[in-house]
């Protein structure tokens, strides 16, 4: 899965207000079609951005949540359809979140994302 890197890139997917809730983390989702009027390009891959804010812990505790994040994200990423960008906005409590238990969240995050954007 590629990464978002610029403002620009997160600022299109979240100004969509699509979102899937978890206990954990929230996963904003955009299809690259319609953020393309956003400024996002080059349709077919997956892409995916991390926010993980300084409520969620220290340098240290962030990094690792990011780090549990990618590993996640990287098994489940099969689920969601080509040329979806995805920002994943992690939650305090993603910190003391076990690494099963935050799998099985990302594996039901990412199929619900992939079935609403197949409903549209």
């Amino acid at each position: 899965m590629e990464r978002l890197k610029s403002h620009s890139d997160f600022v299109a997917v979240l100004k969509r207000r699509r979102k899937v809730s978890r206990h954990d983390f929230i996963v904003h989702y955009a299809m690259r079609d319609e953020a393309r009027a956003h400024g996002v390009a080059t349709p077919g891959i997956r892409r995916m951005g991390l926010a993980v804010s300084k409520s969620v812990g220290n340098a240290v505790t962030r990094n690792s949540v990011k780090r549990r994040f990618r590993v996640l994200a990287s098994r489940y990423e099969h689920t969601l359809p080509e040329g979806v960008d995805v920002v994943l906005r992690a939650k305090p409590s993603a910190a003391s979140a076990s690494f099963q238990s935050l799998d099985e969240q990302m594996a039901t995050g990412f199929e619900a994302v992939a079935l609403k954007l197949h409903q549209d």
